[in-house]
C-alpha cells in the first residue's frame, strides 16, 4: 500500500491561498532613503489588486522608539527579523530605488533562497548573477 506523500509548508500554504483566492503578495525591499519611493509603488501595486507589504520604519529618521542607542540595535535586529518573514509571506518582491546596500543584498539573496520571484525598479542594480525583471506600466 502506498501513501500520498504530505504537503510541505510552502505547498500548503500555496494551496491555501490558491483555495482563498488570495491576491499577489509583494514585498517591498530597498534602502529606507527610498520610503517615499516604496509608498509610490505601494500605492500603485495596491491599486492593481495586489497586497502589499513594506518597511513600516525609517530609523534613518530620528524617533522616540528608537532614541536609546541600546535600543536602536536591538531593534535593528528585530526589524531585519520581522522583514525576512515578510520576504516568506511574498509571492514575489519588488526591489524600489537606484541603490543596493547589504541589508538590502541580503534580502535579494534571502528571497532568491526561497524561489521568490525578484524585480526592479531599476534592474541595472542587481547584484545577481540573474537579473531581474523590471517592473512595468501594466503591472504599477
Amino acid at each position: 500500500m502506498s501513501y500520498p506523500e504530505l504537503l510541505t509548508a510552502e505547498e500548503k500554504l500555496a494551496d491555501a491561498k490558491h483555495r482563498l483566492n488570495t491576491p499577489t503578495v509583494v514585498t517591498i525591499c530597498g534602502s529606507t532613503r527610498f520610503m517615499a519611493e516604496m509608498a509610490d509603488a505601494d500605492r500603485e501595486l495596491t491599486w492593481a489588486g495586489r497586497i502589499v507589504i513594506k518597511p513600516g520604519c525609517n530609523m534613518k529618521e530620528k524617533h522616540p522608539l528608537w532614541a536609546d542607542p541600546a535600543e536602536a540595535e536591538a531593534g535593528k535586529q528585530r526589524l531585519d527579523d520581522l522583514h525576512r518573514a515578510k520576504i516568506r509571506l511574498a509571492d514575489e518582491v519588488l526591489v524600489v530605488g537606484d541603490y543596493i546596500g547589504d541589508s538590502t543584498r541580503a534580502e535579494i539573496a534571502y528571497a532568491r533562497e526561497l524561489g521568490r520571484p525578484v524585480r526592479f525598479t531599476h534592474p541595472d542594480v542587481d547584484p545577481g548573477e540573474a537579473h531581474g525583471t523590471p517592473i512595468t506600466e501594466e503591472e504599477q
